[in-house]
């Protein structure tokens, strides 16, 4: 039997099943949106490659992992009824990760959020029925509490159906979660939300470069329009991934929904920004945070232009109510369970920020190896 794990190729799935694998030597079955194996093969190879070389790789791909070349969002998954029947009855827990994080996009998260949690549920149900299943992990995100300021946010009061949310990613993910615990009531649950996820603290390289482009671009400014004594709730990858795993593996979990984030221990604005300008010798910035409104309005006029300043705007544009509502999420039960803490932001961002620079936001994946066997090269 094995854990079916949506989203592997994706940057905290991938995270994730790199955990589950080395930590766990767990079976994994992955559905990756592919045309043939070779494709899903080197897609997953590019996943994985910041955690595992390539031959301890594909001694996994041999004896751990069972590929499904599938469309989280098509009927089935888009699976013929074999290799359908075949992941449902392989499959003995499931881990959904895969999701749509396009904000400006409300077709994209309805279709992949919501079309594909239901297919994902779908199956889950099937599995339950035929041999039970031991336990459903939905990872979703802080962003379900909604339009929030000035706050410390504890898991059981961040649902609030009649407030208003900040765009269509997050209100979709708030009604996946509803839809997991209505349509698998008997079935063991555990509900991820992770809050900003920006960087792996053991290591400077990323494949995930839109939030740090967000980050490089308000780096670069001598101004910021903000509180100084904000809290920005940043956690690290690496953090959220072994959380996942470890939760999901337990044998009983002490509660159902985990905020994955730095909670109360969330650095201010100052700390970060003065951690980046020692590190480059440079003075900090002085925040200005009475020009929050004039800064939304010139980041919305150059978010439609074209080029690097235009894009940076555009991601600046989506992020930013997340950067200015003051609001953390409170990890209590996550960081007591498991007995280890989020790494601060200002001990990794520099290098975060040095190789996303040096890279040109670009991560440098190696080729399939043409010597090695398989067929994905």
């Amino acid at each position: 039997m094995a854990i079916f794990l949506t989203g592997s190729t994706g940057y905290i799935g991938a995270h994730v099943a790199a955990n589950l694998l080395e930590g766990y030597g767990a079976a994994l079955n992955l559905l990756v949106r592919a045309r043939d194996p070779q494709e899903a093969q080197l897609r997953l190879w590019h996943a994985l490659q910041l955690h595992l070389d390539f031959p301890r790789f594909y001694e996994f791909l041999q004896t751990k992992v069972r590929i499904f070349c599938g469309d989280v969002t098509a009927p089935g998954f888009g699976l013929g009824r074999d290799d359908y029947d075949r992941l449902v009855h392989t499959s003995d827990s499931v881990i959904h990760c895969a999701a749509s994080l396009n904000r400006k996009s409300e077709k994209s998260c309805l279709n992949v959020n919501l079309r594909g949690t239901l297919e994902v549920l779908t199956l889950a149900r099937h599995a339950e029925h035929y041999h039970g299943l031991r336990r459903f992990s939905e990872v979703s995100t802080v962003a379900v509490a909604g339009k929030r300021q000035n706050e410390v946010v504890t898991e059981d009061r961040a649902i609030d159906w009649d407030r208003s949310d900040y765009d269509p990613y997050a209100r979709t993910k708030k009604f996946c979660e509803h839809m997991t615990r209505v349509l698998l009531p008997e079935v063991p649950k555990t509900i991820f939300r992770p809050s900003i996820v920006l960087g792996d603290s053991r290591h400077a390289e990323t494949t995930q470069f839109d939030m740090v482009k967000a980050f490089v671009f308000l780096a670069g400014l001598p101004v910021l329009p903000f509180r100084a004594s904000d809290k920005i709730d940043i956690v690290n990858v690496d953090f959220v991934a072994s959380a996942i795993a470890d939760l999901h593996q337990k044998e009983q979990p002490q509660f159902e929904t985990y905020h994955l984030s730095s909670g109360r221990a969330s650095q201010t604005f100052r700390q970060i920004t003065a951690a980046l300008a020692a590190a480059q010798n440079k003075r900090p910035p002085i925040f200005l945070p009475f020009t929050e409104k004039p800064f939304t309005r010139s980041v919305s006029v150059l978010s439609n232009r074209k080029g690097s300043l235009g894009y940076g705007a555009s991601l600046m544009r989506v992020f930013l109510p997340y950067l200015v509502w003051n609001t953390v999420f409170d990890s209590t039960r996550v960081t007591t369970e498991l007995g280890r803490k989020p790494v601060p932001f200002s001990q990794y961002s520099y290098p975060l920020l040095t190789f996303s620079r040096e890279n040109r936001f670009e991560y440098n994946y190696q080729p399939w190896p043409t010597a090695a066997g398989g067929t994905a090269a």
